[in-house]
């Protein structure tokens, strides 16, 4: 295909699953989904009429019974007048009718042929996309009716016959599938839902404690203010000190939201590289964003300049990767309550490297092959644990490697290795 047809091709995808997302912003997931059946059936039906009409004839076609089932989509267009009673009752009915009904009837009546025994195996696909007990009431209702109907019309031996029963198998196992692949996407949307809440826990969690720092240091000031003998050098010292803290928590918390945003985008977009990054320029850039508590703890944190490396990434994604190394280096600081931090950019080394060295509280034996897995934290307060998890994914997009060696109480080095150009 050539580049402008593919561009073609992806901009009628792009404005399809739009207009899809339109939908689902307008209307709950039930109508969305007869209003697409609706359509696919009013179009469908008249469709398939004329191609095993008159392209490839088949042995039976019945136009009243397609007419029938183009009456019963055209109502499903007026769906979103529907009420829910209504919904569900038209659900049942077309669902019963179209997919079990007409297509095993079709099926019988056309002596099991290859064309209709596909194309009920394809309609019962259809049939269990939706609510798993709708669906098996529709199949019961539609098959029974259809090997009714085609026993009133002298097809009763076929029924027992070895071309229809070997369908039926096929028929069981497919649905019991397609119901157990429902569950599993059930399963993963409510794991998305708990992903969500640990994320916005710690969200809250993060903004909590400045957010109180700011209101402590608010009211201070007001107290100071409202005394009329507050004019002494110590007064306005003081009412300077506060500003300072409220300050730097508003950098801190602007700090948090870029990091969440920045992580959540990288979570959505393509991570493959995309430019060539001078990793020199992004430690600087690392070092100029963090918002450091005070300046002793900005003096912990020492870079090393072996020599500069460019390497095939993204900035913004490798702005995320150091920012998560550098908080949690600084952590590790804190919780010990000692020890610096030291970034080392060694690009005369084979392969070019970065190496974060803090010799804050170190990492456990028992928990070094936990580190990088997804949702893991230490202490299990320490945020949602998906910051290490997302550095390696992005270094893995770039062909490049994060590991990490420590000593409890000691030390704690992350290296970052990167190809050689």
């Amino acid at each position: 295909m050539s580049s402008p047809l593919q561009e073609r091709w992806k901009r009628w995808q792009h404005r399809l699953l739009q207009s899809l997302l339109l939908y689902h912003g307008r209307d709950d997931h039930a109508t969305v989904r007869v209003l697409l059946l609706a359509c696919i059936g009013t179009v469908g039906m008249p469709l398939y009429y004329v191609i095993w009409q008159h392209f490839f004839p088949q042995e039976y076609e019945s136009l009243p019974l397609r007419m029938l089932g183009i009456l019963l989509c055209t109502v499903g267009l007026f769906a979103r007048q529907f009420s829910r009673q209504m919904l569900n009752l038209y659900l049942l009915v077309t669902l019963s009718y179209i997919f079990p009904f007409f297509f095993t009837l079709m099926f019988l009546m056309n002596h099991a042929s290859g064309v209709w025994s596909e194309s009920l195996l394809i309609g019962l696909v259809v049939l269990f996309h939706f609510d798993t007990g709708l669906a098996l009431r529709a199949y019961a209702i539609g098959t029974l009716l259809a090997c009714a109907v085609a026993a009133a019309l002298g097809e009763g031996e076929l029924l027992l016959s070895r071309q229809v029963l070997q369908q039926v198998p096929i028929h069981w196992f497919t649905m019991a599938v397609l119901s157990v692949a429902k569950i599993s996407r059930h399963v993963l949307a409510q794991e998305k839902l708990a992903g969500m809440g640990a994320g916005l826990a710690t969200v809250a969690h993060e903004l909590r404690t400045p957010l109180t720092s700011v209101d402590a240091n608010v009211r201070g000031l007001l107290r100071m203010l409202s005394d009329a003998q507050m004019q002494s050098k110590d007064d306005r010292l003081s009412i300077m000190d506060a500003l300072a803290r409220i300050q730097f928590e508003v950098r801190h918390m602007n700090h948090m939201i870029d990091l969440f945003l920045l992580s959540a985008t990288a979570v959505r977009q393509n991570l493959h590289p995309v430019e060539t990054v001078s990793m020199e320029s992004v430690v600087e850039a690392v070092l100029k964003r963090y918002p450091f508590a005070t300046q002793r703890q900005q003096k912990m944190v020492r870079l090393e300049l072996r020599r500069n490396f460019h390497f095939a990434g993204q900035s913004e994604l490798a702005v995320v990767v150091l920012l998560n190394l550098m908080r949690n280096a600084l952590r590790a600081v804190q919780r010990a309550g000692k020890g610096r931090v030291r970034i080392v950019i060694d690009g005369a080394h084979q392969p070019p490297r970065l190496l974060f060295i803090d010799t804050g509280c170190g990492i456990a034996a028992q928990n070094m092959s936990l580190i990088f897995r997804r949702f893991y934290s230490h202490p299990p307060h320490n945020g949602a644990g998906i910051g290490l998890a997302l550095c390696q994914e992005i270094m893995e997009a770039w062909r490049a490697h994060i590991r990490c060696v420590s000593r409890e109480s000691a030390y704690a080095i992350f290296i970052l290795e990167f190809p050689a150009r």
